[in-house]
């Protein structure tokens, strides 16, 4: 082999491309049935000093066995066991983390043209490229697979996020309240940032001047199932609340529509609803297996003492209704789902947990943040004592009223 060769390639030095790690070795399978060209491959990247490993298979059937871990294939398009385009196929289903390169004679060059379209990152015609030319055409074919791959990662990350975007759009509610003596600020997060929806939900309804009802619930799972499910349990509840069922007969309901509409027998919800009671000053708090909420009164921050209750789809039973009473008009109550207080502290297995949080929110540095954008900077802080991202989905309520903490 020898002359240029008809590959398009950058110009400038004849080295490895500077974007690769230096010294890296790269693993070439050369399938090739015909062994004088097997010899001479493998002589012209011995004379440049390619720092290429060449693996040799004389079949289809044989690079088969060979191609776990190879960054490269060079491809003879005549072999005994696959002829032209319909080999290629075969290779770049076999090999789908590696680049791959075909080699064409001279009378069927066309092939290679052909190939790249097909996904082949290049083609080198038999006899028309040297030892040097072929060391950098094979190196540049893995750079160029590398940066494919890096591009369809990102569109897959793109594509997931204007999908998570859009259900959160159609799925998410919107606080259906006209009342301005409370405020209400909603917060969801996806585990781990780049899920789509999950199984956390809320929702807020306000049936009379002074009566607001809130919810937040957890169906266990990550997936679109689960967030199919929290978005029919939140329907479910906001239809319940609106037909002006008795209080102590919403959670029992509610629990009925989970176990006639969940996938597995095994698949269970977590919720927490208040009650405000406007012109009271007062609230009734249910959980049903659900972390309690926080108070934040009078610089102080607490969990309301409310008792857990069961899972909802466990073992059917009235949740306690806890009432709350509040002795001041400035207060503020916090809802969550568990995924906000599950993240580790330090190196350990120590869990942030409803004191940890309770802690954050009696942090100094807080003081400053305004009620809007709380919910997002105990998500920042969370993340930050986890080292990383929070691995379930988070949903926050924050109900406010006269405005402090």
């Amino acid at each position: 082999m020898a002359g240029p060769s008809v590959a398009p390639y950058p110009q400038g030095g004849l080295g490895p491309n500077p974007n690769l790690p230096p010294g890296e070795r790269l693993r070439v399978l050369l399938v090739e049935d015909d062994e004088g060209d097997a010899f001479l491959v493998s002589e012209l990247l011995a004379e440049t000093n390619s720092m290429i490993d060449l693996l040799i298979a004389t079949s289809l059937s044989e690079a088969r066995q060979r191609v776990a871990g190879v960054d490269c294939v060079l491809l003879d398009l005549g072999l005994p066991d696959a002829q032209g385009l319909d080999g290629l196929r075969k290779v770049l289903e076999m090999s789908s983390g590696a680049a791959v390169c075909v080699l064409t004679g001279r009378s069927d060059e066309h092939l290679g043209i052909v190939a790249v379209a097909e996904g082949a990152q290049d083609y080198l015609v038999k006899g028309q490229v040297d030892g040097v030319l072929l060391t950098r055409a094979l190196r540049y074919a893995v750079e160029r697979k590398r940066a494919d791959e890096n591009a369809r990662r990102l569109r897959e990350v793109e594509l997931r996020q204007a999908e998570s975007a859009r259900l959160e759009r159609g799925l998410l509610p919107q606080p259906l309240m006209s009342t301005d003596e409370v405020s209400v600020h909603t917060f969801y997060r996806p585990g781990r940032h780049a899920a789509l929806i999950g199984g956390d939900f809320f929702d807020v309804v306000q049936t009379r001047p002074d009566r607001v009802d809130l919810i937040v619930g957890d169906v266990c799972g990550h997936g679109v199932d689960e967030a199919a499910l929290g978005v029919e349990l939140r329907v479910a509840w906001r239809a319940l609340i609106l037909a002006g069922v008795a209080d102590d007969d919403v959670l029992p309901a509610l629990e009925q529509v989970l176990m006639s509409e969940r996938r597995l027998q095994e698949i269970f919800a977590t919720v927490a609803t208040v009650r405000l009671d406007l012109d009271g000053n007062r609230a009734t708090v249910r959980l049903a297996g659900h972390p309690p909420p926080l108070l934040l009164s009078g610089g102080k921050v607490a969990p309301v003492p409310a008792r857990g209750g069961l899972l909802l789809g466990v073992r059917p039973r009235r949740p306690v209704a806890f009432d709350l009473e509040f002795d001041t008009d400035d207060w503020s109550l916090l809802m969550y789902t568990d995924g906000l207080i599950e993240g580790r502290v330090g190196d350990g297995d120590d869990r942030l947990d409803v004191p940890g949080l309770a802690g954050l929110l009696e942090e100094p540095a807080n003081q400053a943040v305004p009620l809007a954008e709380l919910p997002a900077w105990l998500v920042g802080r969370a993340e930050q004592i986890n080292g990383g991202p929070l691995a379930d989905d988070v949903a926050m309520l924050l109900v406010t009223r006269g405005g402090g903490r």
